[in-house]
C-alpha cells in the first residue's frame, strides 16, 4: 500500500470519527424534528426550501433514516411538495456520501479488504441499475452503509444514483402521506401505505427473479450486506 493510499484512507477514519463527535456534541440528529420545521421552515418561501433541502441531504448524508426527512417534508410541505423536496434532499445525501467514498476511500478499502469489494462488485455489476433499485426497494439495510459500500466499490455513480432515486421513491411517499397529516380518514391513509409498501416489496422480489436465477433470496441480500459491512 502506498502512502497516498494509506493517507486517504486514515483521513476517511479521522473525518468518520471527528464527524460522530461533532454530532453528539451539537445535537443535530435530535434538532431536526417538528419544532424546527414550525421555526425555521414552514411559511419561509423559498429560503425554508432550500435549507430544508441543504440539512436533509446533510443528515442522510451522514446517516439520518431518510423516512424522517420524508415525514418531515410530508408535514411541513404538505404531500406532493414535501415528497419531492425530501426525495431531492434524500438523493443529495446519496451523492454526497457515495462521492465521498469513492474520492477518498477506495484506494484503501480495497486495498486491505479486497475479498469484501469483490462481492459487492459481484453483486452490482451486472445490472447495477436493476440491483440498486432492488436494495433499495427492500424494507432494510443502512442507506450510509449501502452509500458508503458502493462508493468503494466498482459501480458506475449514474446507474446507482439513478437506480436509488427511483428505489426511494415508494418510501419517501409512504413517510410524506403520514407526515402531511392530509384530510382523508386516518384508516385510509394507512392503507394507502401499506399497499404502497406492498407494491414496493413485490417489485423487489420481482427485479430479483429477473436478475439473480438460480440463487436464494437470502444468499443475495446476506451477500449485499456482508459486502456492505465492509
Amino acid at each position: 500500500m502506498n502512502l497516498k493510499i494509506l493517507f486517504r484512507g486514515l483521513l476517511v477514519i479521522a473525518s468518520l470519527v471527528a464527524l460522530g463527535y461533532a454530532l453528539q456534541a451539537s445535537g443535530l440528529g435530535s434538532s431536526i424534528d417538528k419544532t424546527w420545521i414550525d421555526s425555521d421552515i414552514r411559511g419561509k418561501g423559498l429560503t425554508g426550501d432550500l435549507l430544508f433541502l441543504a440539512v436533509g441531504a446533510i443528515a442522510t448524508a451522514i446517516g439520518m433514516p431518510r423516512q424522517v426527512i420524508a415525514f418531515l417534508g410530508g408535514y411541513a410541505f404538505g404531500f406532493a411538495e414535501g415528497s419531492a423536496l425530501a426525495l431531492t434532499a434524500t438523493v443529495f445525501g446519496c451523492i454526497a456520501a457515495f462521492t465521498y467514498a469513492r474520492l477518498l476511500g477506495r484506494g484503501f478499502v480495497v486495498s486491505r479488504f479486497p475479498n469484501r469489494v469483490r462481492k459487492i462488485d459481484d453483486f452490482l455489476k451486472d445490472n447495477p441499475f436493476s440491483m440498486t433499485l432492488l436494495i433499495r426497494l427492500l424494507p432494510a439495510g443502512s442507506n450510509l452503509v449501502t452509500n458508503l459500500a458502493a462508493g468503494v466499490s466498482g459501480v458506475g455513480a449514474v446507474a446507482f444514483v439513478s437506480g436509488s432515486a427511483i428505489g426511494y421513491i415508494p418510501q419517501t411517499v409512504i413517510f410524506a402521506l403520514i407526515g402531511s397529516g392530509i384530510t382523508i380518514d386516518t384508516t385510509l391513509r394507512i392503507g394507502i401505505s401499506v399497499v404502497l409498501f406492498v407494491i414496493s416489496g413485490i417489485l423487489g422480489v420481482h427485479l430479483y427473479r429477473k436478475h439473480r436465477h438460480g440463487k436464494s433470496f437470502d444468499e443475495t441480500v446476506e451477500r449485499q450486506i456482508d459486502g456492505a459491512d465492509a
